[in-house]
């Protein structure tokens, strides 16, 4: 996932994490000043229970208007569809409430996550080069930049001890389907035995972002789409985690797996032997 990037001339890691850290936390503002006492549905996607409200699409807007000012020649990746092509090789793939039906809900765990991959914009051949989760609520902002480590509100995230499984706070997250979700609870119920506890926040980035700093052991989900993983997969991972998938794969929407020790091989074995990637159905 990270291999070492070709940038393009006179851009930096540094500046890219600069960047990404500016456009997350002045999108975060814009959804607390903006955020109506009563939240609607302005559509749904894959099913209709998968909300987007006004202010997905509205964030999206302004994340995309900023790039287009700030980062013009650079592809853009955006959950609620304002694609924009590229040239110069680096992609930003952002999530401008990640956390949705929490947002509408008012539920506190929703975030504006933001980053900048070298490459196709596909978890199995990108590099992440810098990214930014900015939690909405709380207004704690995690950024990392490939080979820099990770913050949280600026200061370094410390080294975490490593759990073993049976002690491991796991957080986990579920599809909207009602097939996926039917193959997700036969697959907790293989976990929970097996494990301290498990948390469904409602946000991955904002969970790959509590495993980063130890708030978490270990997370799994599958189906994270791009926006889902990227910014917080780097968090994750240059906090000294590992973010992995099933089988020898890249992490993405078939089985996200993060952790850290033996605990997370442990993890994903278990989740192998539970075929937690089967089919829906299967």
């Amino acid at each position: 996932m990270n291999t070492a990037p070709v940038l393009p001339d006179g851009v930096s890691i540094a500046g890219l994490r600069a960047l990404a850290l500016s456009l997350a936390t002045e999108a975060g503002a814009a959804v607390r000043a903006r955020r109506p006492e009563h939240v609607t549905v302005a559509a749904t996607k894959s099913s209709d229970v998968d909300p987007v409200t006004a202010m997905d699409r509205a964030v999206e807007e302004l994340l995309v208007a900023r790039l287009a000012t700030e980062r013009p020649q650079d592809a853009i990746l955006g959950e609620e569809g304002d694609d924009v092509p590229g040239t110069s090789g680096l992609t930003w793939v952002v999530d401008p409430i990640d956390g949705t039906v929490n947002y509408l809900y008012g539920v506190s765990s929703f975030a504006v996550s933001v980053a900048v991959v070298a490459g196709p914009a596909d978890p199995e051949r990108w590099t992440i080069l810098a990214g930014c989760v900015h939690d909405v609520v709380t207004g704690r902002t995690w950024s990392a930049g490939l080979g820099e480590g990770a913050t949280a509100d600026g200061v370094p995230l410390p080294a975490v001890e490593h759990a073993p499984l049976g002690r491991s706070l796991v957080g986990t997250g579920f599809g909207y389907a009602a097939s996926r979700r039917a193959a997700q609870a036969r697959v907790l119920a293989e976990v929970l035995p097996r494990v301290r506890d498990i948390r469904r926040l409602g946000s991955a980035a904002i969970d790959l972002c509590l495993l980063a700093q130890g708030s978490l052991d270990l997370y799994y989900e599958r189906g994270l789409n791009p926006w889902d993983l990227a910014a917080g997969a780097l968090v994750a991972s240059e906090a000294g985690a590992r973010v992995v998938g099933l089988r020898g794969h890249a992490p993405g929407a078939t089985m996200t797996v993060a952790g850290r020790g033996p605990a997370l091989d442990q993890f994903v074995s278990l989740l192998e032997a539970a075929q937690a990637d089967a089919p829906d159905g299967a």
